[in-house]
């Protein structure tokens, strides 16, 4: 199984960038989209369809915000959309598939970079999630987590680790949470394999240069439960592909 996590920052923006070419390419079998800005009413799917794609959204009450799609070559048996957060599933931020005793989680973390208001509804997410992912894995063993956690974990995830020691993003309490989820038998897989540094998957767009430059987070992420160790056989970044602020991360397991 081939899969993508891709933060689309607007699913319409992305399209006209080329994003249906890409698609065409065969870029994986499962791609995980966060930040759709759209409900599938809003898209011609046809021709991802006609690709082989089977698809499925959870689009926030708010139009144009937030919101989580799944594009897949296998069909999932089940399809879950939300995790039971009133909060969470108003924005749209959690998609479920099983595939067999494979479960693929798709979220759309909090950024809080509007204001300390966002900023304690992201911690409260953060929570929630590490309660629901506990309760989740007394019930599946394989699990796989993906998406847009909008927080660099450690210094080698981001080029300038002391400029954004207060940033949110990589603020203490976030790396604390992270480290916490690692710790909970959770697996980063692109540092299984990957263990150099300037390996980013967004770049602010506030400045052209800086993707240019390389000056970049890492803040996008396929990670799997202790269970699925032995089936990483790839993972790796995508900083070429441009549909969007973000570029798209990839993982390949055994099954």
């Amino acid at each position: 199984m081939r899969i993508i996590s891709y933060n689309v920052n607007g699913i319409r923006a992305a399209v006209k960038k080329g994003f249906i070419d890409w698609l065409k390419s065969d870029p994986a079998d499962v791609i995980c989209l966060q930040e759709t800005k759209a409900t599938e009413h809003d898209l011609n799917l046809e021709e991802i369809r006609k690709l082989g794609y089977y698809d499925y959204w959870f689009s926030a009450e708010k139009k144009g915000y937030s919101g989580v799609a799944v594009f897949t070559k296998i069909k999932p048996d089940n399809v879950i959309k939300g995790n039971g957060h009133a909060a969470s599933d108003s924005e749209g931020r959690v998609i479920q598939l099983q595939f067999g005793e494979l479960l693929l989680i798709n979220a759309y973390f909090p950024s809080g970079t509007s204001g300390d208001e966002r900023q304690e509804f992201k911690m409260k997410w953060l929570a929630e999630l590490m309660t629901y992912l506990k309760s989740t894995r007394k019930k599946h063993k394989k699990i796989i987590l993906c998406g847009d956690y909008n927080i660099a974990h450690n210094e080698i995830d981001i080029h300038d680790p002391k400029g954004n020691k207060n940033s949110t993003g990589f603020l203490p309490e976030e790396r604390k949470w992270m480290d916490e989820f690692f710790a909970a038998g959770w697996i980063d897989t692109f540092r299984t394999i990957h263990p150099e540094p300037h390996r980013y998957s967004w770049w602010s767009q506030r400045f052209p240069s800086v993707r240019l430059n390389n000056k970049g987070w890492r803040i996008d992420y396929i990670n799997v439960t202790d269970e699925l160790q032995t089936e990483i056989q790839e993972a790796d970044i995508y900083p070429d592909v441009k549909h969007s602020d973000h570029c798209p991360v990839y993982l390949k397991l055994s099954n």
